[in-house]
């Protein structure tokens, strides 16, 4: 891949490809190849993969995602075809638009079209009313964001990414009390764990005084790590210090058509087919890394 394909939702800065690869070292083309065939190689050897086939982008993101390393990459890989198997509700095999049509009237979000200068990912949502948010709801909004991270992982080249969360105007202690802490913190897994975002801060913009209550709950599904880069703001002026003013303005019906469209969602049908059969897996192997997960969670409350 020498060249990164733009799209209508997802443009890059002059030099995104070469700048972020030379930061995880993988400029020079014979270490970037030699790293894909060992991923290849290895892939087929997984028996317990139920898909042997994945594009060389696809590996290279992977990659870049976990820092140039090989061995995180192959962990990367086998986490997310297991959270497929271990937690298929969070997966869409449906109607993008059908299933987010029950949040249209509770908040707009979306990636945005352009990236920051240092080539960070904005990911930006305003709340504008709680009043349908539910747990049923919200897991609704969770499988739209990982439809939305699907397509990011076969068509976006970031070096992470920047969340903006707009709760301005909006109750948040009665936000708090609607969301199921154990979905968010399995949704965050599945994101964080599984498709290596990498989070650069969380700008959360409110002037409200009970912020406190938002900040626990994040606090409960988010790493020590994550969480000390969560950052306050009263309105969005000082978000501008993050972020460039200029790439905030953001078209979100543009992501809703192409997350819809019939290319993509027979694309999502496939991938969603990544999973394990866990019958083939050493079960040492399985015990070591993924005991607990799901059902097993420790015990998540708001105050």
């Amino acid at each position: 891949m020498e060249v990164i394909k733009e799209d209508r939702i997802l443009k890059f800065n002059p030099g995104t490809l070469q700048t972020v690869r030379k930061e995880y070292n993988l400029d020079h083309i014979e270490r970037l190849n030699e790293a894909l065939d060992i991923l290849e190689n290895w892939i087929k050897k997984q028996d317990h993969f139920v898909k042997k086939d994945y594009s060389r982008g696809y590996l290279e993101r992977t990659l870049i995602s976990t820092k140039g390393s090989v061995e995180r990459a192959k962990l990367r890989l086998d986490k997310l075809c297991t959270f497929r198997t271990l937690m298929p509700n969070f997966f869409c095999n449906s109607d993008i638009k059908e299933q987010y049509e029950c949040l249209a009237t509770a908040l707009v979000h979306g990636h945005l079209t352009r990236q920051t200068h240092d080539n960070f990912r904005v990911y930006v949502m305003k709340m504008i009313s709680e009043d349908p948010i539910n747990p049923a709801n919200m897991l609704k909004y969770y499988k739209y964001i990982i439809a939305a991270s699907e397509y990011v992982k076969k068509n976006d080249y970031s070096k992470g990414y920047v969340l903006i969360m707009d709760y301005t105007g909006i109750n948040l202690v009665t936000l708090v009390t609607k969301v199921s802490p154990i979905d968010l913190h399995q949704t965050m897994m599945l994101l964080t764990e599984g498709y290596g975002m990498r989070i650069k801060g969380i700008h959360i913009i409110t002037p409200s005084r009970m912020v406190d209550a938002l900040i626990t709950l994040l606090k409960q599904v988010l790493s020590a790590k994550v969480a000390e880069r969560i950052h306050i703001h009263k309105t969005i002026d000082t978000v501008y210090k993050h972020v460039e003013k200029e790439i905030l303005p953001q078209d979100y019906e543009a992501w809703f058509e192409v997350l819809s469209s019939t290319e993509y969602t027979k694309y999502l049908n496939e991938m969603n087919e990544a999973c394990t059969n866990e019958s083939c897996r050493q079960r040492e192997k399985f015990h070591e890394q993924y005991l607990g997960i799901p059902g097993s969670f420790r015990s998540l409350s708001v105050d």
